[in-house]
């Protein structure tokens, strides 16, 4: 028994070691602090999210089913993000406030930007149609998101990551009057990334809390 636990300990310590092997790499841009005054809000825009299935589930996956998996996984990496940033902003006072994402997508659905075309248009673009002083974008691309075991409905896809080889994450922000980036956040993890979104996005995010724009100088 106590071999069980020893080893049960130690598989533990390699799945976390895994999981945060790959620290962020953080962008800040050298003038940021001479736009941070203007900027009065910002836009969360819907993740982009590419998902590369085990060979099992690509054969019995359809690229319909696969497309709207990915957006509504986009979705709900948008939502969970707007919340964090909520939660975090009441702690540390952020400088900006951040559109509600219901307005954000009911903007776009009204500008007849769908999302498989969000990545066509400039960041200087959206944020002048969405009336906004910045963007906030997100990329996420996994490799095998799921075990082989799992179903394979949409419906229950969603928000169920499962085991997870690797998620490369980026996060940018973007001002609306050139567009010029302000903030590149990368991120890796590797092994087990969590059996949810709203986990992904608190390992990702917790990393750049202290790092993140928009904070009220010390």
């Amino acid at each position: 028994m106590r071999l069980f636990t020893l080893g049960a300990r130690a598989l533990t310590l390699v799945v976390l070691s895994l999981c945060t092997a790959c620290g962020p790499n953080i962008y800040l841009a050298n003038d940021f602090r001479s736009y941070a005054p203007k900027h009065k809000t910002v836009a969360i825009l819907p993740a982009s999210v590419t998902m590369q299935l085990r060979p099992n589930q690509a054969r019995n996956t359809t690229a319909e089913q696969q497309r709207d998996l990915e957006y509504k996984s986009g979705i709900d990496f948008q939502e969970k993000i707007y919340a964090w940033l909520l939660r975090r902003s009441q702690q540390r006072g952020y400088t900006v406030q951040f559109q509600d994402v219901t307005q954000t997508n009911a903007k776009l659905r009204e500008l007849q930007i769908p999302y498989e075309e969000l990545r066509t248009h400039s960041a200087q673009e959206l944020a002048k149609v969405l009336g906004v002083d910045a963007v906030l974008t997100t990329s996420v691309r996994t490799t095998k998101p799921m075990s082989d075991g799992a179903a394979l409905a949409v419906g229950v896809l969603v928000g169920a990551w499962g085991a997870t080889n690797q998620a490369n994450i980026t996060v940018n922000i973007h001002e609306s009057d050139a567009g010029k980036l302000l903030w590149k956040y990368d991120y890796v993890a590797a092994g087990s990334v969590g059996s949810s979104t709203e986990g992904m996005v608190n390992m990702l995010m917790r990393n750049a809390s202290k790092k993140f724009p928009y904070t009220p100088k010390s």
